[in-house]
């Protein structure tokens, strides 16, 4: 009986599971010319390779995959979500230990919004996590400019178009009235460039604090701004089904 193949995978998705980049970033580093497969430079992702390929990147070897983990990190106001920033200001991975593995975060958050950013060691996963389809609700205690009443915050509970943009239903609850302000629990299964901010505008609200809770089964919890923690590999298999 010939022996089976061996297993084989697209090269992007390779450099994804070996923490380098996402999908989309390792595709991006091969049109660059940056990968060489078997002492070759490719420059298509339309490559599968399997464990006895040599890749390189940068002119240097690719390590085994790494196994996959993940942490939750409270990020600060005015941390910008990126591995550089053209202004110069703080950013997330400027912040973490000085021991974390290159890591990519699962989603963002913007300048002024704080609270809890998964992030991973595996492009692969940030991928998939931040799929719609995946479904995982991610929520956010909000405070906005404006005192609303149950029933102005209907047309977001039934799903809006902003700017020809259309926003799937949340759900919104008033937590309470302070002054002028207004406390709001408000969950979101996409993730969209902004999006509770601009639907919240849509009904005459200003947010002025937004701070994420939860993404999926993963919770903000007690962890301090700018604290850092790894999620147990168990709590990994149990939420995600993992088996690495």
């Amino acid at each position: 009986m010939a022996n089976a193949d061996p297993p084989s995978e697209r090269i992007a998705k390779r450099l994804a599971r070996a923490g380098l980049a996402s999908r989309r970033g390792a595709e991006a580093m091969i049109a660059e010319g940056r990968v060489a497969v078997n002492g070759k430079v490719i420059d298509s992702p339309a490559l599968n390779v399997t464990a006895a390929d040599r890749i390189a990147v940068d002119g240097r070897p690719l390590g085994a995959p790494e196994p996959l983990r993940l942490w939750r990190y409270h990020k600060p106001a005015g941390v910008v979500t990126s591995a550089r920033d053209e202004k110069g200001r703080p950013t997330v991975f400027a912040q973490l230990p000085p021991d974390m593995p290159r890591v990519v975060s699962i989603g963002r958050l913007d300048l002024t919004s704080e609270g809890l950013l998964l992030l991973t060691n595996d492009g692969d996963l940030k991928r998939r996590l931040e799929l719609p389809s995946t479904g995982w609700m991610r929520k956010y205690r909000v405070r906005a400019r404006g005192a609303p009443s149950d029933e102005s915050l209907e047309p977001l509970r039934r799903g809006v178009t902003i700017d020809g943009e259309r926003f799937q239903p949340m759900s919104l609850r008033i937590d309470r009235q302070q002054g002028g302000n207004v406390w709001l629990t408000v969950g979101i299964r996409e993730g969209r460039n902004r999006e509770v901010r601009r639907a919240l505008e849509s009904v005459g609200l200003v947010v002025n604090r937004l701070i994420r809770t939860s993404y999926g089964p993963f919770l903000l919890g007690d962890l301090a701004p700018g604290a850092v923690e790894e999620v147990r590999p168990k709590v990994l298999q149990d939420q995600l089904g993992l088996r690495r």
